[in-house]
């Protein structure tokens, strides 16, 4: 009577949304001060004041104007600004016509992938990666394929990847800087992506698509900068949302980009409205397009995450716990300190500190520990955390 599928995805939310609403009941029994729950990537510094005040300007617009459709792909003004906007930051020649407004990152990326997947295409990712991958991929009638983490550097491991990649392979996803990790790929492994890439696509005579998964673009550390995939490789896609960067998690909008220089760049195109028609995802909300145009060079001040980082890296590694130094975004990957991951987190939640294992993101032994939270929570979870190392 109903899709299998779907009820299986609807009947089990992820492990982060099942640890999100259970500290959320939590909280209403113990009191908000003593849960401690890094479970979910909801940043915890305030929108920036032109936020606001954009909003508060473009509220006295006219209703029809304001609250009415855009264009399907989006309003060509607000692409407009867009195009000028990554132009200046990557030295890149987009028009409006190259972008396709999206409800964030998530319809970003399951609208590109529903536009280039067929029956039998391959998607690779490499783990640790985020889990809602393999529902879009899955959902597209396609199929996951996952390289192994690199553990030592958390970059790509190149001799498992070619292994995989094959003359069904559709796309490859990436995610820098990273979630979970928080690794940010370098520009050495971005050319080397790009060279393998174009080499397999020269030797099984296929298009071979990067997907660029990048809500966390703007949140790097020690003067790191994020290379700008498709100034390297041609057949790029680049997957955006401002939920991060800008604080708007809530809000739900971001952008496609869809280069000149990919393959057959018009059909592609065509092919990711089409998917956005399909999935029910034209026209992202108007008010928040309007918003971005006007707040697209705005940053947001990432010295708390900072601030975060060092607190919890530092003082996690001083109990004893080995954790992969992040980059950038606003996670801290922790090895458990025992075999499985889960019952570490099991035993973490009864102590009311709220940790992802790292099973969902197809690399074992670890947690995952998001610090878009107070200085003070991490402080006030740094004497559990050590009763939690001490078994």
């Amino acid at each position: 009577m109903l899709n299998e599928q779907m009820y299986q995805y609807g009947n089990k939310s992820s492990v982060i949304r099942e640890l999100f609403a259970y500290g959320l009941e939590r909280k209403k029994i113990v009191g908000e001060e003593k849960v401690y729950d890094f479970s979910i990537g909801n940043p915890s510094i305030p929108a920036p004041t032109e936020i606001k005040q954009a909003i508060l300007e473009l509220l006295e617009e006219p209703a029809e104007v304001l609250h009415g459709y855009s264009p399907a792909a989006g309003d060509p003004q607000v692409r407009g600004v867009l195009a000028d906007s990554v132009n200046r930051k990557f030295g890149t020649h987009y028009t409006a016509d190259n972008f396709y407004m999206t409800v964030g990152a998530a319809a970003s990326l399951s609208i590109s992938i529903k536009a280039l997947a067929n029956p039998g295409d391959e998607f690779i990712v490499f783990a640790p990666f985020f889990p809602e991958y393999a529902v879009w991929v899955e959902t597209a009638g396609a199929k996951l394929l996952v390289t192994p983490a690199d553990t030592e550097s958390f970059q790509i491991d190149f001799d498992a990847l070619e292994r995989i990649l094959g003359p069904k392979t559709k796309g490859v996803i990436i995610n820098s800087p990273n979630n979970p990790s928080g690794a940010v790929y370098s520009e050495a492994t971005v050319r080397r992506l790009s060279e393998l890439l174009e080499r397999k696509e020269k030797e099984y005579g296929t298009s071979i698509f990067l997907l660029s998964d990048e809500p966390y673009r703007e949140i790097v550390y020690d003067g790191l900068v994020v290379p700008f995939v498709p100034n390297y490789y041609h057949n790029t896609l680049v997957c955006y949302s401002y939920s991060k960067s800008l604080s708007m998690p809530g809000e739900r909008i971001g952008y496609i980009i869809v280069p000149d220089e990919a393959d057959d760049s018009l059909y592609v195109r065509a092919a990711v409205a089409g998917a956005g028609r399909a999935l029910g995802y034209v026209c992202a909300p108007v008010l928040f397009q309007k918003v971005i145009a006007r707040c697209t060079d705005v940053s947001g001040d990432i010295s708390a995450y900072k601030n975060n980082r060092d607190l919890l890296y530092g003082g996690l590694t001083k109990l004893g716990f080995e954790c992969v130094y992040p980059q950038g975004a606003f996670y801290l990957f922790v090895k458990a300190p025992e075999a499985d991951a889960r019952a570490f987190s099991e035993r973490a939640k009864k102590h009311d500190v709220l940790v992802v294992p790292s099973d969902s993101f197809g690399c074992s032994g670890y947690v995952r520990i998001s610090y878009c939270v107070s200085e003070k929570t991490i402080r006030d979870a740094m004497p559990i955390f050590a009763e939690i190392m001490k078994g």
